[in-house]
C-alpha cells in the first residue's frame, strides 16, 4: 500500500525552471518515483544536462525551451509535452528570479520582470495545463513560494510580493479546481544552497552565519531535501491536501 501511495509510474510532470536548484531536486524525486519529466526553461544546454541526468535514472525526460512569461510559448510547451509524453498530471511552477534592491531603488522594469517571471508564469502555466488535467480526471499543481511568502524582506520587495502572491494564487486554484480533482499546493523553501542563494551570500553581509543561527536544523538546505515533498504533493498520498503552503526550511520559520 505504501508504494502505491507514492508511486508515480505512468504520470507526466512538467517542471519549470527544472534544470537546476530546487526544480532539479524535485524533478529527480519525481523521476525516482516513476514519473516522466519535461524540464522547461530558457537555458537549453543546462536543460539538456538535466535531462541527461534524469535519463541515467531510467526515466523518460525531455527538455523544452520556453519563456514561461509568454502565453503563446506556454501554449506551445503544453502542446509539445502532451504530444511527446502523452499527458500532463503534475505541474511544478518553479521558474523564478530575484533583483535585490530596496523598494525606493527598484525600477518599474525590474519590478515587472520579477512579477512576470515568478507569479505571472505560474498563472499562465497553471491555466494552460488545466484542460489536460481535467481531461485526465485530476492533477497536481505545486507552486514554489519562499520564506518571503511569510516574512518581509527590505532587499527584495518585488520577490516578496510575487511569493506572497504565489500563496494566494495557489489557494484560488485549489478552490476553483477541487471539483476537477486537481490539488494545488505551495512549497515555501527556506535558505537552500543554490546558485540564487550563492549570489545572495555575496550581496548580503553576514547572511550565511545569520541563516545558520536561526535554523534549528543548523544547516542550509540541499536541493535533495525537495525530492520527498515533491513526491508527496504529486502522488495519491496527498489527494485530500490542497491549498496549503508548506515550509521546507529546517525550522527557520518557527524559530523564536
Amino acid at each position: 500500500m505504501k508504494q502505491q501511495l507514492f508511486d508515480l509510474s505512468g504520470k507526466v510532470a512538467v517542471v519549470t525552471g527544472g534544470n537546476g536548484g530546487i526544480g532539479l531536486g524535485m524533478a529527480r524525486g519525481l523521476a525516482e518515483a516513476g514519473a516522466a519529466i519535461a524540464i522547461v526553461a530558457r537555458n537549453e544546454s543546462k536543460s539538456n544536462d538535466a535531462v541527461a541526468d534524469l535519463r541515467q535514472r531510467g526515466i523518460k525526460a525531455i527538455a523544452v525551451v520556453a519563456d514561461v512569461t509568454d502565453k503563446a510559448a506556454v501554449a506551445a510547451m503544453v502542446e509539445r509535452v502532451t504530444r511527446e509524453l502523452g499527458r500532463i498530471d503534475i505541474l511544478i511552477n518553479n521558474a523564478g528570479i530575484n533583483i535585490r534592491k530596496p523598494p525606493h531603488a527598484l525600477e518599474i522594469e525590474e519590478w515587472d520582470r520579477v512579477i512576470h517571471t515568478n507569479l505571472t508564469s505560474a498563472f499562465l502555466c497553471s491555466q494552460a495545463v488545466y484542460p489536460a488535467m481535467k481531461a485526465a480526471g485530476g492533477g497536481k499543481i505545486i507552486n514554489i513560494g519562499s520564506m518571503t511568502s511569510i516574512f518581509g524582506a527590505s532587499f527584495a520587495p518585488a520577490y516578496a510580493a510575487s511569493k506572497g502572491g504565489i500563496v494566494q494564487f495557489t489557494r484560488s486554484c485549489a478552490c476553483a479546481w477541487a471539483a476537477d480533482n486537481i490539488q494545488a499546493n505551495a512549497v515555501l523553501p527556506g535558505w537552500i544552497d543554490t546558485d540564487l542563494t550563492k549570489r545572495a551570500r555575496q550581496e548580503i553581509d553576514g547572511l550565511h552565519d545569520k541563516v545558520l543561527a536561526r535554523t534549528p536544523a543548523a544547516r542550509w538546505g540541499a536541493i535533495a531535501d525537495f525530492a520527498g515533498i515533491a513526491v508527496f504533493l504529486s502522488s495519491a498520498a496527498s489527494d485530500f491536501v490542497t491549498g496549503t503552503a508548506i515550509p521546507v526550511d529546517g525550522g527557520f520559520s518557527i524559530m523564536g
